[in-house]
Formats: structure tokens, sequence, C-alpha cells
């Protein structure tokens, strides 16, 4: 009986613990530089019925009506990343892969892409994924390698909405740090 106790009690703790322990890491003062950061802008344009030639992303499923959130929503995108916030200037890059939202209770995504870099600064590809936390004002996502100029790279991107105009377009100011670079 003691020992269903402790366990039971040892149990309790562990799952007390984990679930408190989700927020992001503040960055220190021992943290290390960054071998490579620059920032990039992230242009979405969503598919409607009269955008064919401007749309740069499409809705894949809709949702399926689990609250007012777009739970199930899952969005393939292919959209410029540009080094400015002018949707019109020549992109640096493609970023490519898709989104799905993934809270019932509230805005948020789950990425996984590709930028995919064919310029005459850069050339090669970052793969990036992680949870957007729509209603936060800057979050991370991880960088887990990459080829090219950017092999075996590993980083962190830091999100913040720059514009948004409803489900139509969306701007995301993407800071990308990377801390393997070889």
């Amino acid at each position: 009986m003691v020992g269903q106790m402790k366990s039971f009690l040892f149990l309790f703790i562990f799952l007390v613990l984990s679930k408190t322990v989700v927020s992001a890491r503040k960055p220190s003062k021992s943290q290390p530089k960054p071998c490579k950061n620059f920032v990039l802008y992230y242009h979405d344009i969503m598919f409607g019925v009269d955008d064919v030639q401007n749309a740069t992303s499409a809705a894949i499923t809709n949702p399926p009506g689990l609250g007012n959130f777009k739970f199930g929503k899952l969005v393939i995108f292919d959209d410029p990343m540009t080094i400015d916030k002018n949707f019109k200037s020549e992109p640096v890059a493609r970023a490519q892969g898709f989104y799905f939202y993934d809270m019932k209770n509230d805005y948020n995504a789950w990425f996984a892409y590709t930028l995919v870099f064919n310029s005459t600064q850069h050339k090669g590809t970052l793969n990036i994924m992680g949870a957007d936390l729509m209603m936060v004002k800057s979050r991370d996502l991880s960088v887990v390698g990459g080829t090219g100029d950017f092999f075996m790279s590993r980083g962190i991107v830091t999100f913040e909405t720059d514009t948004f105009e409803g489900a139509k377009y969306f701007r995301v100011k993407m800071d990308i740090k990377l801390y393997d670079c070889y």
C-alpha cells in the first residue's frame, strides 16, 4: 500500500511538473552567438475563386466544425520570401511546405516547411518546423537541418506577424538565427 502511494505521488508530481514547464526558455547571457543571422519576410496569399494567378497557398481540407478556430484545416504553400516587406520585391527564397490548425480553443498552427534558396547570395535549403502560437507576439520555430550553404544547420526562427488581412493575405517577419554552421 505504501509502495503504491509513493508510486502514485511520484507520478502525480511528474505530471504536474511536466505540464507546467512548457514555456519557452528565456535567452541567457551565456547563450552562444549565432554563426549566421538574417531577416526574411514570408508572404502568403490564400487561394480564392478569383485569384488563381496570385495565390501562393491553398487549403486542402476545410475545418470540420469543431470550434471557431479552424481546427483541422490543412494548408499547402509555396510562398515567396523577401528581404523587405514589399511583396513585389525579388524573392530570395521560396517557403514550401504546409501548416495545419491544431487547437480547438484558440488560433494555433503547426508548420513544417523548407526554405529553398537559389540566388546569388545563397544556394541550398533550410528545414523549419514547430508550433506557431499565433496570439503570441513573438514565437520560435526550430531549424532542423539544411543543405548547400546551410549544410546541417540548426537554429531558431522567430516569427512575428507583420501584417494580417484576414485569411486572404498575411506577412510574417522571420528572424533566422543559425547556431550550427558548417
